[in-house]
């Protein structure tokens, strides 16, 4: 597991990434489309339509899961995986009536934004052998 743990991670991410990206090039394919959709209109304040939006979106996760599974350009891959996981936070924020049916009680888009912290954990993981950070047994 310590020898091939962080590279099956990697891997494994970098599909998941690449999968969900991929998906938003399709109307409608992605659950996350919505609420995508208005959050990009908030951070832009409605600069960019929304199939640019999701046009954007779609290119920017396919290319961090292209990084994650080629390997190449690592620090570059995660700085933009790290962008994007501040991004889908942000609908806790800005559309709470979407998110949560009571305090602490999130519905399924927000139980779908809240996993994004294993995903961001997962990405610091991958960051700590960026420069040749190794698991010790």
């Amino acid at each position: 597991m310590a020898r091939n743990g962080i590279t099956l991670l990697r891997l494994s991410l970098g599909i998941v990434f690449f999968w969900f990206g991929v998906l938003k090039f399709f109307p409608h394919a992605s659950p996350a489309e919505g609420l995508a959709v208005s959050t990009i209109g908030v951070i832009t304040h409605g600069a960019m339509s929304a199939h640019v939006s999701l046009l954007v979106l779609a290119t920017w996760e396919c290319c961090i899961g292209l990084g994650l599974v080629s390997g190449i350009l690592p620090r570059f891959t995660l700085l933009l995986l790290y962008l994007q996981m501040i991004g889908t936070l942000l609908p806790l924020w800005f559309f709470p009536h979407q998110t949560f049916s009571a305090p602490f009680v999130p519905t399924l888009e927000g139980q779908y934004i809240i996993k994004n912290i294993v995903l961001i954990s997962a990405g610091i993981v991958i960051g700590a052998t960026v420069r040749g950070g190794k698991l010790e047994a």
